[in-house]
């Protein structure tokens, strides 16, 4: 698999670029500037091992299509990163094509730290029927970017996806491929008590199937275990809300565990 990187400008300049066969490396010394953006391209789809910021956890990522584009956050896009990440003069990213043994590994098939709105190409990735005002440390990306700090809420590590307070509100987490699913699991968050918790939860799969959930006041992960299934993506719904002044439940991380349907 031939792999590039690159950090171009708002203009189109590219300011650094690294290629090579199976794993590249880029190194840019300089601070990044408003509208530059992080690219990966590689010759075909497969899974690599992305980490494209020392202050972002590397992950198990499946590319279906073989471009990728990370907009530099600045601002209140900034929120949902730790303070280091993308700030200073010097900047490390690395792109590998993963090996069969690591692709074959039972894993959390839902974690993308490099998820945000406008991917469609690099996967797991998540959408939500409505987000919290529109901030950024309420986003759908922020249940699958594997923070798992419940106890408090806003910026990072306490990051969120929020469904402002609608009682239809849905989650759903696409995987790109058919993907074996044999376990979820949910972290409330638990900012008690600024936070509601829900009692239940609905599950359901591309597949038809769906899964009942009951649910406990507390921001540890709950784990349950399902029949495996072959799936494409999953939707968490129907979340019922306790009965709690509080109008503000939320999810920390949601994870699906299983492995690859065709590796």
């Amino acid at each position: 698999m031939q792999l590039n990187l690159r950090v171009r400008s708002a203009s189109g300049e590219i300011k650094t670029e690294a290629q090579g066969a199976d794993e590249a490396i880029l190194v840019h010394h300089a601070a990044y500037e408003e509208g530059d953006s992080l690219e990966l391209t590689a010759s075909g789809p497969g899974h690599v091992w992305c980490s494209f910021d020392a202050a972002l956890t590397p992950a198990l990522l499946y590319l279906r299509e073989p471009h990728f584009r990370l907009p530099i956050p600045f601002g209140e896009k900034r929120m949902p990163y730790a303070p280091q990440a993308f700030l200073g003069t010097l900047h490390r990213l690395i792109v590998r094509r993963a090996d069969a043994g690591e692709i074959a590994g039972r894993r959390n098939l839902a974690l993308n730290p490099l998820d945000q709105h406008a991917n469609h190409t690099l996967f797991p990735r998540a959408e939500a029927t409505v987000e919290t005002r529109g901030e950024a440390q309420f986003a759908a990306r922020n249940a699958i970017d594997g923070e798992k700090a419940s106890f408090d809420h806003g910026s990072w590590p306490f990051t969120s996806w929020g469904i402002n307070k609608d009682p239809e509100a849905a989650i759903t987490v696409h995987f790109g491929r058919p993907v074996l699913i044999d376990e979820v699991v949910l972290y409330l968050r638990a900012d008690f008590p600024h936070d509601a918790w829900w009692n239940a939860a609905t599950v359901s799969f591309s597949d038809g199937s769906s899964e009942s959930v009951t649910l406990e006041k507390t921001g540890r992960g709950q784990r349950f275990a399902i029949a495996p299934r072959r799936v494409e993506w999953m939707k968490l719904h129907s979340m019922i809300k306790a009965d709690d002044p509080s109008p503000y439940p939320a999810l920390t991380q949601i994870e699906a565990w299983g492995v690859e349907a065709d590796g």
